[in-house]
């Protein structure tokens, strides 16, 4: 019997999340361990704290999944310190009770860190950068997703869907390819269990002509709306993909350095509640 290499396995999402065109939001850790802006006096007791508070505004405000990223280690690393992944492991430890949507890890820039933390709390999810080869600010990008996808299974993580960032903030694919041939061939080549598609840096609003091109380029993968989601552009975007990842639009006053605030998450996921009762 042959296998089937590219069954179609496009709702995951909907059996995970249980809802049509999900909102996953950000739970951004504060800085952790060696990164250059730890708060020593504070310590790990401060990360733990933010990021409970968090955690319960994003749930009370009615988002569909969290996703933790150690998103103030700023300048980020494309290969993650030991002390931070375990920082990270140990923070999203410490809240894990707090948690009642499903969550997902995104260890910046590290795909087999984010797997690794994933596992070991039970995350369901990561994202990251894992396939193509960019110029960044944080210098080159060269990624492995053979050897990715096989540290997944080694370490029995096969259930642990990873989410592809194609279009990373801060950085231009090095090949002269059009977006939507990239996605055609990730979709191909490596079986990502989504696709995200971002604008230039975190918060800024991703192109919807660009989501639409890559919409329609895949057979069968989900598409995720990754940056710069609004309470006014939602419904847009929504209509041009599966689903997006959400975090500056939920922070108190839209700052991105910001706690997120429950009104504005609320506010926000009225306007795609409804807007899934059209669909």
């Amino acid at each position: 019997m042959a296998l089937d290499f590219y069954a179609d396995t496009s709702n995951w999402m909907k059996e995970l999340f249980k809802v049509e065109k999900p909102i996953i939001a950000m739970c951004h850790l504060q800085p952790l361990p060696g990164d250059p802006y730890y708060d020593e006096d504070g310590g790990m007791e401060k990360v733990i704290e933010a990021a409970k508070k968090d955690v319960l505004a994003l749930q009370n405000g009615g988002v569909d999944g969290i996703m933790f990223s150690n998103e103030y280690s700023l300048p980020y690393l494309t290969k993650m310190e030991p002390i931070t992944l375990a920082s990270m492991a140990y923070a999203i430890g410490r809240v894990k009770s707090e948690i009642s949507v499903p969550y997902g890890v995104n260890c910046l820039w590290d795909p087999i860190s984010s797997l690794d933390v994933a596992k070991a709390v039970d995350g369901k999810f990561i994202r990251e950068i894992i396939s193509g080869v960019y110029a960044s600010d944080f210098g080159i990008w060269d990624t492995n997703p053979g050897e990715t996808a096989r540290h997944r299974h080694r370490i029995g993580a096969d259930h642990i869907k990873m989410l592809y960032n194609i279009v990373p903030e801060a950085a231009k694919y090095l090949a002269d390819r059009d977006i939507a041939q990239i996605a055609k061939t990730t979709e191909f080549n490596c079986r990502p269990d989504a696709i995200c598609v971002s604008g230039l840096t975190a918060g800024s609003e991703t192109d919807t002509q660009v989501l639409s091109q890559v919409k329609n380029a895949v057979k069968k993968t989900p598409i995720l709306c990754n940056t710069g989601c609004n309470k006014d552009n939602i419904v847009r975007q929504l209509s041009n993909s599966d689903g997006a990842v959400c975090a500056t639009t939920f922070k108190v006053d839209g700052k991105f350095e910001n706690p997120v605030d429950k009104n504005r998450v609320k506010e926000f996921m009225d306007v795609v509640k409804e807007f899934r009762k059209t669909l």
